[in-house]
């Protein structure tokens, strides 16, 4: 594939989703979006994206569409609703929803999207803000292999980690043992940091010293100097974190598996929202760590 002659659509333009379509236009993708909202739209219309009415006018724009939308429902509605990519879309293109849905509801949609001869493949990622603004992005993709390698230099773009895990579904799968590790992690780092600084710990020190051992992790190098700074602005909402933890455990529950961490982190997580924290980042944790042990990092 020629991608300078490809046409890319991108649906879902928030924090991940408008990094990933201004590093499409770096790269020389023609790119047609849409967002609910029109700030983003106007953003990368000024950088040279192609502004569409609806998602059913950004499939009929383009080769590949890519979805980066918060939750199954929003998945669903936009390429299977009323006006929707199905009703845009031609033979054989290929659908990539790199969102975290749903995978019972994946399989669903890839079949109708098979039924009317398009083609579908589950993409969630894991890497943050930071990664969709670099390109290093963890991609892991459900699907048929042949149309994977087709849009293998579409996510060449997105990301540098990128693993076709099975048919339909598996993506979404995967990413969600992704959360399991990555909400269980970041309770870590935060038990962590209480209780370097409440032994008196020069914290940066600590991160330097544990960060390089077999303590090292994504969350440890980016999450904790963000925490340090005393900012709990998001590169993954703790609501959005909820919407996947609930999905991990509706998936362990199919499977009749526990997941008690998992669980307990979930209820965690929940003490953050009940406040109405739901948009901050995920490792607003530490004020609820803060909160059982009485103490404040700073």
């Amino acid at each position: 594939m020629n991608h300078q002659k490809e046409n890319i659509g991108v649906i879902g333009l928030g924090i991940m989703g408008k990094p990933m379509a201004k590093n499409l236009l770096n790269a020389g993708y023609n790119v047609t979006v849409f967002n609910r909202s029109s700030p983003s739209m106007d953003e990368l219309s000024s950088l040279g994206a192609h502004k569409a009415s609806s998602p059913k006018d950004v499939a009929a724009k383009s080769d590949i569409i890519i979805t980066m939308l918060p939750d199954t429902h929003d998945v669903k509605t936009v390429i299977l609703g009323n006006n929707g990519i199905m009703e845009g879309a031609s033979e054989n293109n290929i659908i990539i929803d790199m969102s975290t849905i749903s995978p019972q509801i994946t399989i669903e949609i890839a079949q109708s999207l098979k039924n009317n001869k398009l083609f579908m493949l589950d993409a969630p990622v894991s890497g943050g803000d930071t990664g969709a603004i670099n390109g290093t992005l963890s991609i892991m993709v459900g699907g048929d292999k042949n149309i994977f390698d087709k849009a293998y230099p579409v996510f060449d773009v997105l990301g540098k980690n990128i693993v076709h895990m099975g048919e339909n579904g598996k993506g979404q799968m995967t990413k969600l043992c992704n959360q399991v590790v990555v909400a269980i992690n970041m309770e870590a780092v935060c038990e962590s940091l209480i209780l370097g600084a409440k032994s008196g710990l020069d914290l940066n020190k600590l991160l330097k010293a544990i960060g390089a051992g077999a303590a090292g992790s994504w969350a440890l190098s980016n999450l904790a100097p963000r925490i340090l700074a005393k900012d709990l602005n998001p590169g993954f909402m703790v609501k959005h974190q909820q919407k996947d933890l609930r999905l991990a455990l509706s998936l362990a529950e199919d499977l009749s598996i526990p997941l008690p961490c998992t669980s307990l982190l979930h209820q965690f997580f929940r003490s953050i929202e009940a406040e109405g924290n739901g948009k901050l980042g995920t490792h607003s944790l530490i004020r609820y760590l803060e909160k059982l042990s009485d103490f404040k990092l700073t």
